[in-house]
């Protein structure tokens, strides 16, 4: 059995296909999404969203947040970012991380403090994001 899946970001559609299983970072926890799920709606958090595709293969996705949809015959991902996981730029990532770490620690400096604290869990969860991916790919 499967599942259509739509990931949507702000500028395109990412992914749109069947798919055996979905599992998305949720807010309160990573969430499994199987054919015949339960409708839901829950808000995401950045992270990786996984495709189980029924030719075997698995595909990886980075939003930075969003909502996920959950109907009877198609999930939809809505996601102001959302980008293949094998296109994530791990230097810029880690940029990014060591910028929103020094605005958090510059007491000195005007600060919002949602705002650093926002940047550096996106750049903690595209780290990640890339760090599972060469783990399975077995380069890492």
């Amino acid at each position: 059995m499967t599942v259509h899946v739509d990931i949507v970001s702000a500028e395109r559609e990412i992914f749109s296909g069947l798919v055996e299983m979905m599992f998305a970072p949720a807010v309160m926890g990573e969430v499994g999404i199987a054919p015949g799920h339960t409708p839901l709606m829950t808000p995401l958090g950045p992270g990786e969203v996984r495709l189980q595709l029924s030719d075997g293969n698995e595909e990886a996705y980075y939003i930075d947040g969003g909502i996920l949809e959950v109907q009877p015959n198609v999930v939809t991902v809505l996601s102001d970012t959302a980008l293949r996981a094998a296109d994530l730029d791990e230097e810029a990532a880690l940029k990014a991380k060591q910028a929103a770490e020094e605005a958090l620690t510059d007491r000195s400096a005007e600060l919002d403090l949602a705002k650093a604290q926002a940047a550096l869990a996106e750049a903690v969860a595209q780290l990640q994001v890339i760090s599972r991916l060469r783990r399975r790919s077995g380069r890492g």
